[in-house]
């Protein structure tokens, strides 16, 4: 398992296991303090000789000393996984907010290059009307048109342009493409007699640029 401070990114896995560890060295120190209790209750700093100097004949001194000893490794032991918790913690905090940041500039900038890339309209519908030609290919109010048919930002001159394609075309599909809500929406719309008025059923305005 990679450490924090290696070569390989800390990963919550790796988190997850130190902290594992760490709960089974607690209860290892758990265990050597309950001996420590079990042999008089001497603890960590009881002494082991009687008032005259002798060795304690009460208790395993064996069992005392060799817990003393593993419970002062642990506790090292301890404070070192902690401190590696913690760092671990720390990074993992650290790659998810560079993450984050990251993220953002991406949107941001793909946002920034659609904006930039969007074409232009020249015409905008303001009415279209339910069971016509336009309503049935899916033209909405408020949709930019970018292109009707041969009809773009380069050629556009009036409305006329857009009458002259839709009589050309009638019977037949015409590709537009709009703007709407800031994305590029292509429309099949075929100009047909229909029970209103026009073949069309929808109003168009030019843009005022």
């Amino acid at each position: 398992m990679a450490q924090p401070g290696g070569s390989r990114p800390v990963t919550v896995s790796d988190v997850q296991q130190l902290v594992k560890r760490k709960d089974e060295v607690e209860a290892q120190i758990k265990a050597c303090y309950e001996l420590l209790e079990g042999q008089k209750g001497v603890g960590m700093d009881e002494p082991l000789v009687d008032a005259e100097g002798f060795p304690r004949d009460d208790i395993d001194l064996y069992q005392v000393r060799t817990a003393r000893h593993n419970i002062i490794c642990l506790q090292n032991d301890h404070k070192a996984l902690m401190k590696q918790v913690e760092e671990a913690l720390h990074q993992l905090h650290a790659r998810e907010k560079e993450k984050h940041a990251k993220d953002e500039a991406e949107a941001l900038a793909e946002a920034m290059s659609q904006t930039q890339s969007l074409p232009q309209a020249f015409a905008k519908v303001n009415a279209v009307t339910p069971g016509s030609p336009a309503n049935i290919s899916g033209l909405q109010v408020d949709d930019e048109i970018v292109e009707f048919g041969s009809v773009n930002v380069n050629n556009f001159q009036n409305l006329q342009n857009i009458a002259t394609v839709v009589q050309h075309s009638e019977g037949r599909p015409l590709s537009v493409t709009v703007l709407r809500s800031g994305k590029k929406v292509h429309v099949g719309l075929t100009p047909k007699r229909w029970a209103g008025k026009g073949l069309l059923g929808c109003n168009i305005i030019p843009l005022q640029r």
